[in-house]
């Protein structure tokens, strides 16, 4: 038992006032399989993007600081009216205790999605106090660091239009010294055969733009169906792609089984699976070629650590999704994380920027690759700033 106790937790909603206009080009997506959604207000499906900041506040004086995923401010009255109680005068250092307390009590608001991603701030926040307490970074919590620097892959390249302009930022990934890209898709079932082109161009564009020397995965975000990804299989077996992401909704683990028997693509998704239940299903279906989940979705990094380990046991790799510093401390700690998704520091925005604006500390890739300090904790602080330049969503 340590000297800590929690005696406050903090959310702050933030997010760009805006629907990010990247998302609004062509991307594969869950609604595609619908005739064209306007959402009443305006906006498109997706809605606005937002991060909720988690502040865990110790008698002590230290603070430790989280994020709960899925770009939505619904985790933080997750937070707020059910998580904050039963955390309140706790041991951060008791994170499996602190996890199991919180998973049980909200099982009947539901134990994914927005419940989930609350739980995961806390946890995240949880770690950057035992860090800070200890005077040593996450990783050292975790496992230890195991290298020195990270490979990193772009990931941006949307399906645009103008594929001169697509083929552009593909030379600029690659000329800034990434040797793995990963191209969205832009058309599902409801294009029909002329969509089917056209996402085979996207990849060609890509692959003829970077050359042999740089590999080349494509996300489908959840779009298309068992028989479409079959199909498209077949037709971008020429471009010897990495991998294919998330073609499916996550529930379809039967499906994913079907084509992770079939393809000679591997296939990878788990950013929008939950906990290690859900990833033991997908790994005992072997459903998946490549596990990615999302670690301020999935139940931080208390339920990450045991993910990675269930994959481990199977020699499954995890590349977790996206490059923030939660996610960084356990790709340069575990053995079976190879690499990490890299977002750049740029827009037009998808979201996926946030929080680059919202805090510092995220290392910058140079050369492909990304270098952890010795901060303590997960090395990061809120930029407070940036705030006041981002929406405050109730």
């Amino acid at each position: 038992m340590s000297e800590h106790r929690i005696v406050d937790i903090r959310t702050r909603r933030v997010g760009f006032s805006r629907t990010p206009k990247t998302l609004q080009a062509h991307l594969a997506s869950p609604i595609s399989a619908l005739p064209p959604v306007e959402p009443a207000g305006g906006g498109s499906w997706f809605g606005p993007c937002a991060q909720v900041i988690v502040e865990v506040v110790t008698d002590t004086g230290l603070v430790g600081v989280g994020t709960a995923g899925g770009f939505s401010a619904v985790p933080a009255t997750v937070i707020e009216q059910h998580l904050r109680p039963l955390v309140l005068g706790a041991d951060p250092f008791n994170v499996e205790r602190n996890w199991d307390l919180m998973y049980r009590a909200v099982a009947r608001l539901g134990i994914s999605g927005a419940v989930m991603a609350g739980i995961s701030g806390i946890d995240i926040a949880c770690y950057d106090i035992m860090g800070k307490a200890l005077g040593v970074p996450v990783y050292d919590l975790v496992g230890g660091r195991k290298q020195e620097r990270i490979p990193v892959y772009a990931s941006r390249l949307y399906a645009l239009d103008d594929l001169d302009e697509l083929a552009d930022e593909a030379r600029r990934w690659r000329d800034a010294g990434f040797r793995l890209v990963k191209q969205r898709f832009g058309f599902t079932a409801r294009d029909g055969l002329a969509g089917m082109r056209r996402n085979v161009e996207l990849v060609r564009t890509v692959r003829e733009a970077v050359g042999d020397d740089v590999e080349v995965a494509a996300d489908a975000y959840m779009g298309w169906t068992v028989e479409y990804t079959l199909e498209m299989i077949k037709r971008l077996a020429e471009f010897d792609l990495k991998w294919i992401e998330e073609p499916l909704l996550p529930h379809d683990i039967d499906g994913y089984r079907r084509l992770c028997r079939t393809s000679p693509i591997p296939i990878s998704h788990g950013e929008h699976q939950y906990t290690r239940y859900g990833f033991a299903r997908v790994i005992e279906a072997e459903a998946a070629h490549l596990l990615q989940p999302d670690v301020n979705r999935v139940g931080g990094l208390t339920e990450a650590r045991k993910i990675f380990a269930l994959a481990a046991a199977r020699d499954l790799a995890v590349i977790p999704h996206s490059n923030e510093l939660h996610n960084l401390h356990l790709v340069v700690s575990q053995p079976n994380a190879p690499m990490a998704e890299y977002f750049p520091d740029v827009e037009p925005d998808t979201g996926n920027e946030l929080f680059w604006k919202i805090f510092e500390g995220a290392p910058v890739a140079r050369d492909g690759f990304v270098e952890l300090g010795d901060a303590p904790g997960l090395g990061l602080s809120i930029r407070e700033s940036a705030l006041e330049e981002l929406t405050t969503h109730a």
